[in-house]
Order: C-alpha cells, then structure tokens, then sequence
C-alpha cells in the first residue's frame, strides 16, 4: 500500500475524534491508533489499529502495512505502568531509552517519543497544522472583559507558567489578587480547576476584589508539534465552577477546540476568553 496514510495516535479529549472525523470528510487517508486503557468511545466506523504500549514493533509493523508516513500525537495520554513481561523485541532494545524518557518531565518525554518515531521514518505533523482554525487566535473573544484587577492576575500567571515550563512541569496557573491559588502538574488542568474550586474560601481572596483567573501557554522551547495547551468547552466549565472571572492564554500557541461553542459558553457563564500576544 503506497504511503500517504495519516496515523492519528488518539488520547483523551476531543482532540482525535475532530481529526478524524475532519480527514473522514476530506476523503483523506488515515487510520486512529488506539493504546490499550485509553478510553475512546468514538471510533465505530474509523479505521483502526490496536495497540499497547509494550509492543512497538508490532505498531510499527501495523503502522507501515496501512502506509503511514506521517503520524500526530492528539489529546491526553496518561504515562503508561508497562508490564515488562509482555515486552516485544523492539521494546526490548527501546527499554533503556524509554525508561528514563519517563522519568523525565512531559516535555523531556515527548522528545524522546518524537524520536523514537522519526527514527522509524515517520513525519510528525502538529494537530493544527491537520485541522484548520485549531490555533486560539489573539485579542478579547467574549463580551466579559477583563478588568485592572484581572489583567494584573493574568501578568502573574503569565510569569508563573512560564518559570514552570522552564524546569518542564505545566502549561497552566491559576492566581487571584496576585496569590497562586494552583499551578497545573501532571494532573492537568481540569484537575488543577477542580482543586481551585475546592479551596476553602479562607484561603482565597475575596472575590469582590478580584475573582482570579486562568492562563494557559506552551513552555519556553517547547516543541509546538506535540502537547500544545487546549481549552474548550469543559475548561470554559470548569473555570466558571472554580469561581473565575476568565481564561488568558497565549494567542496562536494554545489549541481551542470547538471555538464557538467555546466562546458561546464563556459568553454564558460571564467569563473573559483572552488572547494574548507573546511577550518580549
């Protein structure tokens, strides 16, 4: 079978479901790779392979049968508890490598996945550059507006991601009248939002004074290909059930998926959707 397949690695969200479905409609060759434990109740009707995590040699077998030459890393995966019983040869021989890749922060292991799959001859293509219009664009998307108080919190929050990401922890931060209420880790942010909604009102701020908000960005250096911060709908969701006056994120460097539902629910909920402009 001639190359030209796309290979869509599917995690958790809604991310892989809107791949494929868009390359479904396109008439555009593609195949949803479906990890053992990764809970995907959307790919009756898609082209599949299943895969597990201890046996490479066998995906990539799979993978070079239905002629993929191009591969994306789409939604959430959970680091994986391998079971070195079931260990195919090619496992065997990436044991070292991956071992260590896990041990290591989640930028630090995507490097080490990207090239694992390079190495095999596959082109790793970003979800957005797949998707159209995937990119969060720049300026105030909702009637809210952030207020002195809250762009004041988004400039803190901004710097907090950014020093996280700089020892490779997260891509998110929650702050409000200048005291960080979370900072997203291997959790993730609807963890981190729930935590947030959870803190006792002793400990927060008083919210007529500044309800807090959420910023979200890529790590200095970051690999833009894989792992892009995302907010939709549940993160609107969220934020709103956290008590928040808004999202700030980094304008074309954050995935929004499902954008006018996105919007359309911020709307409702009286939240401030903001992009913001890289700083110098």
């Amino acid at each position: 079978m001639p190359g030209d397949t796309l290979a869509i690695v599917a995690g958790s969200g809604m991310l892989p479901r809107l791949i494929a479905e868009d390359r479904a409609a396109r008439g555009g060759r593609y195949v949803v790779v479906a990890f053992e434990g990764v809970d995907l109740d959307w790919i009756d009707g898609h082209p599949v392979i299943a895969a597990a995590f201890e046996k490479p040699g066998r995906l990539f077998s799979d993978l070079r049968a239905r002629g993929c030459d191009a591969i994306t890393l789409a939604g959430g995966m959970k680091r994986p508890e391998l079971n070195p019983i079931r260990f195919d040869l090619k496992m065997m021989r990436l044991a070292p490598k991956i071992m260590a890749g896990l041990k290591a922060g989640d930028d630090s292991t995507l490097r080490m996945v990207t090239g694992i799959l390079e190495a095999e001859g596959l082109t790793l293509r970003a979800p957005h550059e797949i998707l159209e219009g995937l990119l969060a664009p720049g300026g105030i998307l909702t009637a809210a507006r952030p207020d002195p108080a809250a762009e004041a919190d988004v400039n803190r929050a901004e710097a907090i991601v950014a020093a996280l990401g700089a020892v490779d922890v997260g891509q998110g931060a929650v702050v409000a009248q200048g005291v960080c209420l979370a900072v997203e880790t291997i959790q993730g942010t609807d963890a981190m939002l729930a935590a947030v909604a959870a803190t006792p009102a002793g400990l927060r701020p008083d919210p007529a004074n500044g309800a807090g908000v959420l910023f979200k960005g890529p790590k200095p250096g970051q690999d833009w290909r894989v792992d892009l911060p995302s907010l939709g709908p549940g993160t609107v969701a969220a934020a709103s059930a956290a008590g928040l006056a808004g999202i700030a994120f980094r304008a074309g460097g954050v995935l929004m998926l499902a954008r006018d539902e996105t919007v359309a629910a911020a709307d409702a909920a009286g939240l401030f959707l903001w992009g913001r402009e890289a700083r110098e």
